[in-house]
């Protein structure tokens, strides 16, 4: 993603064209985090409600405010301040999942939550960007809600269809779906670098210290609420790459098509600088541990057990 940026800010016009596929871009990622997710995801939610919604809680309203209040600390112009809010009321970031499976914390919690946030996205996401956005320029959040059913319920609902009922061929497939995604994110890294590239030559400096400045608070105050929560370790290093790593494509789309190209640029940087930020959070953490004698698979474990007696039975090969 970082290399796609950085052709697309040397060589605009290459890749200027990439901005009329957007859409149907991030709907392919949208459609391989589908095929990734299943029922007891969704029933794991119903059942046992309590740190998937917690979590989520602490997501949609930190990331918000700090984006928000980054965006009224720095002498951005209107148009970035409004990229930095929107990037902190998008919903979760796939990659959130990984890096959380990285830091050793519960992967379970991760998928759930990423899953819950996205299914609130229609309402949540225009709602507090209209909210905390609206003074700095008109937010279309009636278009935008339609758009994000469009592009991201729907293939994320068709994608959980076929590896409900084609889970045999999904399963051929989700190896090369993860890299599918990387490629199709880039096309939209590419698209909005392209058509803001004099906008970030102008304000690169600025607006990367806000993206960063908002990730890492997000990552800080995600892992402050997760442990006033008094979940475990494993549960709050998960919450804390909930809260601060974002589905910043989305963010990129949303942005391009209903507000304008610079508003996007941020989002854009935001893709895949979250990836690289998480990814190092979650190395850290890795190497770091956990106390002697505290299980960090302990959380995992009992978030995974509801998928079934039929699942806690398979040989233990079958999981790998």
């Amino acid at each position: 993603m970082l290399a796609a940026f950085l052709a697309a800010f040397f060589w605009p016009a290459t890749f200027v064209p990439l901005a009329g596929y957007m859409t149907p871009l991030l709907a392919v990622t949208m459609l391989g985090m589908g095929m990734t997710l299943s029922v007891p995801d969704f029933t794991m939610i119903a059942r046992h409600p309590g740190p998937v919604v917690l979590g989520v809680c602490s997501q949609y309203a930190i990331m918000p405010l700090v984006g928000w209040g980054v965006a009224s600390l720095l002498p951005l112009p209107d148009e970035l301040k409004v990229g930095i809010i929107l990037i902190g009321c998008v919903p979760g970031g796939t990659t959130s999942n990984v890096c959380t499976f990285l830091a050793k914390g519960n992967t379970a919690l991760s998928v759930s939550m990423t899953a819950f946030s996205t299914m609130l996205a229609p309402v949540v996401t225009p709602t507090l960007t209209l909210w905390l956005a609206g003074t700095y320029m008109e937010v279309p959040a009636g278009q935008m809600a339609l758009s994000i059913v469009q592009i991201v319920l729907l293939p994320v609902g068709f994608g959980l269809a076929c590896n409900v009922f084609l889970h045999r061929q999904v399963a051929r497939i989700q190896p090369a779906m993860p890299w599918v995604s990387v490629v199709a994110i880039a096309g939209v890294v590419a698209a909005v670098a392209a058509k803001s590239q004099a906008l970030i030559a102008t304000a690169g400096f600025l607006m990367f210290a806000a993206i960063a400045l908002e990730n890492a608070v997000g990552y800080a105050l995600g892992y402050a609420a997760a442990r006033a929560l008094g979940v475990s370790r494993a549960d709050r290093r998960t919450i804390s790459i909930e809260v601060g790593l974002q589905n910043a494509g989305l963010g990129s789309t949303l942005a391009a098509h209903y507000l304008s190209a610079a508003v996007a640029a941020p989002c854009a940087v935001a893709t895949f600088w979250h990836t690289i930020s998480g990814s190092l959070l979650a190395m850290y953490w890795r190497l770091r541990g956990f106390p002697a004698g505290e299980d960090s698979q302990a959380p995992v474990r009992r978030l995974w057990e509801r998928k079934g007696r039929d699942a806690a039975l398979e040989p233990a090969g079958a999981e790998a």
